[in-house]
């Protein structure tokens, strides 16, 4: 189609276009977008108009010569320039406007699949159109280039977030509407030059390149806020993507304006933005200097807020909350492990959550959070080092009551507090001579139990076997032998061959 049949199409004139010479038919392009915006506006609420008119927009855009598009109005170059930006970022946020997602009535409701009913093929429509333009503006560059990449930075934020909405496989997306946003990405990274997302954000410190994560924000804070977030489902999970993107050292200047959308998802009662809120603060106490936590008391404001996460019973919440505690308590406070012996171990912020994790331990009867006790405890165990001792008695009743309980069919909460009972071992050994007696005799029916258990596969007995005889050796070597003095008195007609094949390990080292 002809440029000046479908500007007729469009109903688009100019004041200027009648004066114009023959050789210049066409309206001054910053003209044509403030039209072409009203347009826009006007059709947002009639889908299968603005269906048509997006069409319509794009081929414009496919149709139109670069430098065209590229033309300021205004001799000034500063001015046209500053103008035709203002003009694009109209146009477009008018575009993104057409395929708008519908809002919650409220901020606790949520809205069912057929709200979006019509939002995947306005957005595959929108992103096919902002492509073309994006398109024709790499090709249009030419000596312009410092201009064109200027504007490229002006209108990448919304592009940006308009395509990460609809990347994702969510109610309000299609797989055709999936696939325009990705061609979309793709578009506005060549665009600006820009190797990745994470590129995009932050650009690069070395090169001078500047990264977009300011604008981004600039978009998407009004949206973040308490009273505003929870109206758009899609919010949480655009800044949730764009923070991930974000590692040292770019994510501290922009701290202030992360971390309290993070700790309103983490607050939150659905347990799917809680997981949200938690990965994100995770993802900043890994990204950020301890420094810059500590200041203003931001660490001790994650401590509180992820500490009262462990009363919860979602193993699915405590499972990254344990993760995320770990990390944090690194820059509120030394290990306890790297005391120095001179100096008095005193409780710390360590002890609490070790506590607290053991006598939730010790009365869970779930399954799942069981193995997310046992899976984290190593880890904090290991950390305390020395220290441990303080916790002994738990962690004691803690071992004896998970070894005793079976949990097919990876047996992993079996396992890992085979590991806690090593670790311990090792950093506590003079403490638990006194212990052997009643740790030997769980372990020798954790013997006798897994030879006899058919349901287990090979290679999980034998680890269990493996773990089991390590752990033995180990008590043996605090106890100065002790423990192979009473592996005399086992009756080998009660044994399996696997049992006293074990056992035979530990007696045969001494």
């Amino acid at each position: 189609m002809e440029l000046s049949s479908l500007l007729h199409d469009l109903q688009l004139s100019s004041s200027s276009s009648e004066k114009s010479r023959p050789s210049h038919p066409l309206p001054p392009i910053t003209e044509l977008l403030a039209q072409l915006q009203k347009l826009l506006i006007g059709a947002a609420g009639n889908p299968s108009e603005s269906s048509t008119l997006i069409g319509q927009v794009q081929r414009l855009f496919q149709t139109a010569d670069p430098d065209w598009l590229l033309s300021p109005l205004s001799d000034d170059e500063g001015t046209g320039w500053a103008e035709l930006r203002s003009a694009y970022r109209s146009v477009i946020s008018a575009l993104i406007g057409c395929a708008a997602l519908p809002l919650c009535e409220d901020d606790c409701s949520s809205l069912d699949a057929a709200a979006y009913q019509s939002v995947p093929s306005g957005a595959a429509a929108v992103c096919s159109a902002l492509t073309a333009l994006l398109g024709h503006w790499r090709e249009g560059g030419g000596a312009r280039r410092a201009e064109t990449t200027g504007l490229v930075l002006a209108v990448a934020p919304p592009i940006y977030l308009f395509s990460v909405t609809h990347l994702q496989d969510q109610a309000w997306t299609s797989a055709a509407s999936r696939k325009a946003a990705r061609r979309l990405h793709e578009a506005l990274l060549r665009a600006g030059g820009w190797r990745d997302s994470a590129h995009l954000l932050m650009g690069d410190e070395d090169a001078g390149d500047r990264g977009i994560l300011g604008g981004v924000l600039d978009v998407l804070q009004p949206q973040l806020t308490k009273d505003s977030w929870r109206r758009c489902e899609a919010v949480k999970l655009v800044f949730a993507w764009t923070l991930l993107q974000v590692t040292r050292p770019f994510l501290s200047p922009f701290l202030p304006r992360l971390l309290p959308p993070s700790l309103l998802l983490n607050d939150h009662y659905r347990p799917e933005n809680c997981m949200l809120g938690v990965r994100c603060l995770h993802h900043i106490v890994l990204n950020t200097p301890a420094a810059d936590l500590r200041q203003f008391n931001r660490a001790e404001v994650l401590y509180q807020a992820l500490f009262k996460h462990l009363y919860t019973s979602d193993a699915a919440i405590i499972q990254p909350v344990l993760s995320c505690l770990l990390d944090l308590l690194l820059v509120l406070e030394k290990p306890p492990s790297s005391s120095s012996s001179s100096s008095p171990r005193k409780p710390c912020r360590h002890d609490d959550v070790l506590r607290l994790v053991l006598t939730h331990m010790e009365a869970e009867h779930k399954v799942a959070l069981r193995r997310v006790y046992a899976s984290a405890l190593p880890l904090y165990v290991e950390r305390m080092g020395v220290a441990v001792c303080r916790h002994l008695r738990r962690v004691e009743r803690v071992l004896l009551g998970y070894l005793e309980v079976r949990d097919p069919p990876e047996e992993t909460s079996r396992l890992k507090m085979l590991e806690v009972l090593q670790r311990t071992t090792k950093w506590a050994w003079p403490r638990m001579a006194c212990r052997v007696d009643v740790l030997l005799r769980c372990l020798l029916r954790l013997l006798v139990d897994v030879s006899s258990d058919s349901s287990l596969s090979d290679p999980v007995r034998q680890q269990l076997m493996d773990q089991s005889s390590a752990s033995i050796r180990l008590l043996d070597a605090c106890s100065q032998g002790r423990v192979q003095r009473l592996l005399l008195q086992v009756d080998h007609r009660c044994c399996s061959s696997q049992v006293l094949s074990c056992l035979a390990t530990v007696t045969a080292e001494r």
